[in-house]
């Protein structure tokens, strides 16, 4: 048998020699294999909060709001990169920022369009003469200019100015109202025009020396102003068409004393007069009575000063004819004081008012060296029973603010 030759083992190298000393193996590799992710067993992060979604918000509360929309918008760009938190707040933020934003623009057109309209005024009121003066600031005796002339502008602005130069109106009082009515009231209203109409005539005591155009206006406290403790009551001869020059001022000051008796006299019995109760006498009989007693008052007052003065220079002839006058003109309203009926009243009341002439008083102011030119509103309302104002035609023009 042929014998056959056998491939022999390979055969392996031997490792080196161990190391000498100082010397280690070293480590041997690390197998590979499976094994936990990174992080195992540990509670997850939640992602960061983006900080202008934050600030976004805040300036968006604070109406901070061009901050709010810059921040909101740089808050969702970032977030969508970064995959951040804050989206909500971010889009809270930029939503107030915006409605912020459209409230600040009304509210400055609404600031500019005020600020416009309040220097456009400004400078109207600019061309007005005089000087600008708050209305608690004026006087008795002080004159005074307002835009275009319109005294019954709800709040005129005033400018003092010399009563030598053309006004619109000159002050006749200053009057604390003490009365419990509330402004705005019928009440109220009558017990102001009623102080001012007196303040009137005793400023410009010869009423039927004042012009045809002036007319009694009054400034009263509001309701609003009432409850702020405004109590201020100014009274005003307005003289607007034509403006008028010079003071209207004529007091007891101005005249003689028995010019101003006699005026002082008369005068009360034209305010008796203008004080008619409004309701119709067959609707008030009692008030119209009592309205009767004050004229018949009044008209004995007046009797009284021109007895006093029957004696005096120049007034022998007209004192006695105007006493007569007075005499039967005090008969009739003292029945029709006493009127059962209204017609009964409105009899005597036509009575009354015939038995005084115009003619008898002008001549008798005349012999007194006051004026003689019969005033407008005596003309138009004299010897009527219908007028409101008993026959006097004082109509005052007023306005409360």
């Amino acid at each position: 048998m042929t014998p056959h030759a056998m491939e022999s083992d390979p055969v392996s190298t031997p490792p080196s020699p161990p190391p000498g000393p100082g010397h280690s193996w070293p480590p041997p590799s690390p197998q590979p294999g499976w094994g936990p992710p990174p992080g195992y067993g540990q509670p997850q992060q939640p992602p960061p909060l983006n900080g202008f979604a934050l600030a976004s918000f805040l300036s968006g509360l604070l109406c901070f709001a061009p901050l709010g929309i810059a921040f909101g918008i740089a808050a969702l760009v970032q977030i969508s990169k970064r995959r951040e938190r804050g989206k909500v707040l971010a889009i809270a933020g930029l939503a107030l920022s915006v409605v912020m934003t459209g409230v600040l623009v009304f509210a400055a057109d609404r600031v500019a369009t005020a600020v416009e309209e309040r220097f456009d005024g400004l400078s109207d009121y600019s061309e007005v003469e005089g000087e600008l003066t708050d209305v608690d600031a004026l006087r008795e005796g002080d004159c005074f200019n307002v835009e275009d002339g319109e005294l019954l502008d709800e709040h005129p602005l005033m400018y003092r100015i010399d009563c030598a130069e053309k006004h619109h109106g000159e002050v006749t009082a200053r009057k604390r109202l003490d009365g419990t009515d509330a402004p705005g009231s019928a009440a109220a209203d009558r017990a102001s025009e009623e102080m001012c109409w007196q303040a009137q005539d005793e400023y410009a005591m010869d009423t039927w020396a004042l012009p045809d155009h002036a007319e009694m206006f009054y400034y009263a406290p509001s309701r609003q102003s009432w409850h702020q403790g405004d109590r201020l009551l100014l009274c005003v001869i307005g003289t607007t068409e034509p403006e008028g020059r010079g003071s209207l001022r004529q007091d007891s000051g101005k005249l003689k004393p028995e010019q101003a008796a006699f005026l002082r006299a008369a005068n009360a019995v034209e305010f008796a007069l203008s004080r008619s109760p409004e309701e119709e006498v067959d609707e008030a009989l009692d008030e119209h009575q009592a309205w009767a007693r004050r004229i018949h008052a009044a008209l004995g007052e007046e009797a009284k000063v021109l007895q006093g003065h029957a004696g005096r220079p120049g007034l022998e002839k007209a004192v006695p004819a105007q006493l007569k006058e007075i005499e039967a003109a005090r008969a009739a309203w003292l029945r029709a004081s006493q009127a059962r009926t209204p017609e009964e009243f409105d009899k005597q009341w036509d009575r009354a008012l015939a038995s005084m002439s115009v003619e008898t008083e002008q001549a008798l102011r005349g012999a007194y060296g006051l004026s003689m030119a019969i005033p407008q509103w005596l003309e138009d309302g004299q010897g009527d029973p219908e007028d409101p104002d008993g026959g006097s035609g004082r109509e005052p023009s007023t306005e409360s603010v």
